[in-house]
């Protein structure tokens, strides 16, 4: 499995595209905590949740990066926390949909999040019961058309965030 910067530099040295299915309700990210108890008491998110400055590293190089979020409403606080930082993600060039479950039944996708860089490297993303990250265990070969087929009806069902965002506030 990677993980630290191993890991890190998958989003240094893919060169196109990078695609991600996210599932979990709670992530378990330490550098998040203080940002997420500012987020839950009201406070100011600071300039970085405008034009978010990890995106921008990818995308003004040119690269393509997208996601998304398999949800189901009500949110948990996380989830609330990490949807207002999407705009952010947006201004910075990601893609962002959503798919809410209490919304619409979407089936044939994983129950696990994963990565797919340049249409050619899958990574599997492990996590604690808690949501803290394990790594990122990379899969075979043989593996990427059922996980580019899985990329591709996310895509297909999910909605734009902006969309969702104006439903849900």
């Amino acid at each position: 499995m990677l993980v630290g910067e191993e890991f890190g530099r998958l989003f240094e040295d893919f060169e196109r595209t990078a695609f991600r299915l996210e599932t979990l309700d709670e992530y378990d990210i330490e550098s998040e905590r203080e940002e997420i108890a500012r987020f839950l008491a009201g406070g100011d998110m600071g300039p970085e949740w405008a034009d978010n400055p990890w995106v921008r590293s990818m995308t003004d190089r040119g690269k393509q990066v997208s996601r998304v979020h398999v949800l189901r409403s009500p949110l948990t606080d996380y989830l609330r926390y990490e949807l207002s930082a999407y705009p952010g993600n947006i201004t910075a060039g990601e893609d962002i949909g959503i798919i809410d479950l209490s919304e619409q039944q979407v089936t044939g996708l994983p129950d696990h999040d994963f990565w797919i860089f340049d249409d050619r490297d899958v990574f599997r993303m492990h996590y604690t019961a808690t949501g803290a990250f394990i790594g990122g265990e990379p899969l075979p070969p043989e593996v990427l058309p059922e996980y580019r087929e899985y990329r591709d009806r996310a895509l297909a069902a999910a909605v734009p965030f902006a969309s969702y965002g104006e439903r849900h506030h």
